[in-house]
């Protein structure tokens, strides 16, 4: 399946110079969705994992999805101050500044193992602030999937000593042929 295609660009969003790729068309069309399940499900097929913990926002579609087809639990880690549990957070740097991504403390168990689910990876922040979550919980990353990613921004200096599956790369504003992707 040709995501490229499906997959909207909007240029100069959410300021001048920056390409936005935009996956809500993907979610617009059943087969895609389809097409995005099978590839998450065949990526991990023989991997042990005990629960998925998906990235505010988009990554909650992908990872529930994921976690219903495999009968995992799901695993929210979300912005903080959204959760209403006592929780265990991180904290990963913006553009402009900092933001945190917290985690029910209870729902990550030592030992377990753990795949992280985003819509996208740019600086590998958002994934390396789980991975240290579940990592600090004396668990462990078992995989991480999204389905794009934009390795010119080297988010591999930060998440790199993982298994990361992503069904699109993006190199600038030209895509590059699809990663991973059958």
């Amino acid at each position: 399946m040709n995501l490229d295609a499906l997959i909207r660009k909007v240029p100069d969003f959410p300021k001048p110079g920056i390409m936005f790729y935009d996956i809500t068309s993907l979610f617009m069309n059943p087969e895609a969705l389809d097409f995005i399940s099978k590839m998450m499900l065949e990526a991990f097929e023989k991997t042990k994992i005990d629960a998925v913990i998906s990235i505010e926002s988009r990554g909650f579609i992908l990872g529930g999805i994921f976690a219903k087809e495999r009968k995992l639990p799901l695993v929210l880690a979300r912005k903080q101050g959204k959760l209403p549990c006592e929780t265990i957070g991180e904290s990963y740097d913006l553009e402009y500044g900092q933001a945190t991504l917290e985690i029910h403390k209870a729902d990550i168990s030592p030992g377990k193992r753990y795949v992280v689910v985003d819509d996208l990876i740019a600086t590998g922040g958002t994934v390396r602030a789980v991975a240290t979550m579940i990592e600090k919980s004396d668990a462990e990353v078992a995989g991480v999937f999204a389905i794009i990613s934009l390795p010119f921004l080297r988010y591999a200096e930060k998440i790199g000593k993982y298994k990361t599956i992503v069904l699109r790369e993006y190199h600038g504003e030209s895509p590059s042929p699809q990663a991973n992707a059958k």
